[in-house]
């Protein structure tokens, strides 16, 4: 099978996962208690008709399956309605969240491999030295450190005690060296679990490879350690961390929920939150599919990535 037909097969089979992830939100959200008209009127007491001309106006007044149906008409144009809270238009909404989002998500996501991927080498290298018990103490508390409290500490040792960093994002572009010198305690905040996982994962591939037959082959025939590790050890051992790496992707859009709230981010994350807490029906559906095909294209790329390392994987899906 060509890469080109794996793409395309890989594409299609995605269809099916965000219908049925938009219609299962549609229909949660729905189901939750409270009305969503009362959200936007305030809870007051207002004539009927009033009440009758919102709930026409928001198509509220129709069964589910078909309010449904006229939303996945409107967002396969890109067309999410306004929001019955702030009456703001949702997409305009969400693409001023998506860069901040996406900064921030890329940042860690970055982050994340220049940590991991070093870490990983040097301990499966050093298997068994200290370098190693060291990484593997740090990884592990990577991975058990949660995201808020890695968060709330580094607020207060660097931003309050220190002053080194603001503690609320400053007024500014958000490519500014202000901004990015902000950026660097959420970055560190959500980077810190996803290297720790990089590097343990990492760690036990190339384990497994430096005990191979070829491993063994290439060293009879005199290559250098290096060119073992990096050239062979390395690339046989990235299959597994791409799965991982890959999937990290979604940090851009869905990841950073609890990292945004700490560092009052105004990303994707937040707007999720106050948008379910102000029963916000359509930014709330419009930002779930924003991180559906967040998590299919991050999918998608893993895949494409396994047919490129190892062609073989196109004939066995």
């Amino acid at each position: 099978m060509t890469l080109a037909n794996y793409v395309l097969k890989r594409v299609l089979v995605s269809v099916p996962v965000l219908l049925g992830v938009t219609a299962l939100t549609f229909s949660l959200l729905h189901l939750t208690p409270g009305d969503p008209i009362d959200a936007v009127l305030g809870f007051r007491e207002v004539d009927p008709a009033v009440r009758e001309s919102l709930e026409a106006e928001y198509n509220l007044d129709r069964p589910v399956w078909e309010q449904y149906l006229f939303w996945l008409r409107d967002a396969l144009v890109l067309e999410f309605g306004r929001s019955p809270i702030t009456g703001r238009d949702v997409g305009a909404t969400i693409a001023d969240r998506l860069p901040y989002t996406f900064v921030l998500g890329g940042a860690a996501w970055l982050c994340s491999l220049l940590i991991g991927i070093p870490v990983g080498v040097v301990s499966a290298v050093k298997r068994g030295e200290p370098a190693d018990e060291v990484s593997r103490i740090a990884a592990l508390a990577g991975i058990a450190t949660p995201n808020f409290w890695l968060g709330l500490v580094l607020l207060f040792v660097f931003g309050v005690h220190l002053g080194w960093f603001r503690v609320i994002p400053p007024d500014a572009p958000l490519l500014s060296l202000e901004t990015l010198w902000f950026l660097v305690l959420p970055t560190i905040t959500l980077g810190t679990a996803s290297a720790a996982l990089v590097a343990r994962l990492l760690r036990s591939s190339m384990l497994r490879e430096l005990n191979a037959p070829y491993v063994r082959t290439a060293r009879a025939k005199g290559l250098r350690e290096r060119t073992v590790i990096c050239k062979h050890v390395l690339r046989n051992s990235l299959i597994a961390v791409v799965t991982v790496a890959g999937l990290q992707l979604t940090l851009l859009v869905d990841g950073a929920v609890v990292v945004e709230q700490v560092f009052s981010w105004p990303g994707m994350g937040r707007l999720l939150v106050g948008a379910i807490g102000q029963r916000d029906f359509p930014t709330v559906q419009a930002t779930v599919l924003v991180i559906a095909v967040s998590v299919v294209v991050a999918n998608l790329l893993v895949d494409i990535a396994y047919a490129v390392l190892d062609p073989r994987i196109r004939d066995e899906r």
